[in-house]
């Protein structure tokens, strides 16, 4: 990472920031968003998180997660705060639409904007980009950009802990787009007093009672296991949702189970959303999601993870996803 003298200048003296992150917030947009509130609140800074839309319970653990702006929510608070800001920091997204309603707000709005992310072809929103799609994480990027400005010793355990539910959740208890530096982050934040037993305790041992039962529907009832393509994929329609009292972040990391199969390359989750059908595409190796979903789903993310939507109906959506696996026939048997 390269840091202008004029980037170094900005965050030197306080200045009123606003940090964003996408609709949906997973454990690195959370993670990263809440480590930097703590990193820039250590230089002075008066600091506000924003999100779209809310995050899943599991996360509330995370200081200062109570006193996360929601859009959906608190639309009016989050105009009155926003128009005093003059730093915008742009984390875990790659394009403006990423954070709907807030980036149309503050689109106009001046000041200076810097974006930190790891997804594949940003658009040129910020006046200072860092952004590594081989990262394993947002979090990780954060972490580089504290130590990058000289401010090793501003990392905490409060900050190690918001880093370390981005690494942790990103990379699947590190069973994905890991690195050596990954490691070597972690072992940081250990020596520097992170309990990263407790976190992990606190992410993956957080379940309701209906989310198991959720778990054991959509594997008993909804999956579907393509051997010769090497394909598995679970649906939900919009009476599943009904059933099951289905809420945000209750089918975070179900694609994921159908990864423990031995000879499934390709896993995908295709459920029932109110006006759209949304994907979200797990592989394994060198087959590129992220490819199949911005070519054939207006989506996009990572090669070994990515998501996508679709205007037409549940089955219809099914049925186009199942179409096109003999195009990359030769890539799954691979």
């Amino acid at each position: 990472m390269e840091f202008p003298a004029e980037l170094r200048q900005l965050l030197q003296y306080p200045q009123n920031t606003a940090i964003f992150s996408h609709r949906n917030p997973d454990g690195d947009a959370i993670g990263s968003s809440l480590a930097m509130q703590h990193y820039l609140e250590q230089h002075g800074h008066t600091v506000h998180v924003f999100f779209p839309s809310e995050f899943p319970y599991e996360f509330d653990f995370l200081a200062k997660s109570e006193d996360i702006l929601i859009w959906d929510i608190h639309t009016e608070e989050c105009k009155q705060v926003l128009d005093k800001k003059n730093l915008f920091i742009f984390l875990d997204f790659n394009a403006i639409s990423r954070i709907d309603k807030l980036g149309e707000y503050i689109q106009n709005l001046p000041g200076k904007r810097i974006l930190i992310d790891h997804h594949l072809y940003p658009d040129p929103i910020a006046d200072f980009e860092f952004s590594e799609p081989e990262a394993s994480s947002t979090c990780e990027l954060v972490y580089r950009f504290i130590t990058g400005m000289g401010d090793q010793q501003k990392i905490n355990p409060t900050v190690g802990k918001c880093l370390y539910t981005g690494i942790v959740t990103d990379t699947g208890s590190f069973r994905h787009a890991t690195n050596s530096q990954v490691f070597r982050i972690v072992a940081d934040l250990i020596d520097r007093g992170l309990d990263d037993t407790a976190v992990q305790d606190r992410i993956f041992n957080s379940q309701k009672v209906k989310n198991l039962r959720l778990l054991g529907h959509c594997l008993a009832n909804r999956m579907e296991y393509l051997p010769e393509y090497r394909t598995a994929f679970i649906w939900l329609s919009r009476r599943d949702y009904e059933e099951f009292e289905i809420q945000r972040g209750d089918t975070e990391g179900i694609v994921n189970y159908l990864l423990s199969i031995r000879d499934v390359k390709l896993a995908a989750f295709i459920h029932n959303q109110p006006t759209i059908v949304k994907l979200s595409l797990r592989s394994k190796g060198d087959l590129d999601v992220q490819e199949i979903c911005r070519t054939h789903f207006s989506g996009g993310g990572h090669k070994n993870a990515a998501g996508a939507h679709s205007h037409a109906s549940l089955k219809a959506t099914i049925q186009k996803f199942k179409d096109l696996l003999p195009q990359y026939k030769a890539a799954l048997l691979k």
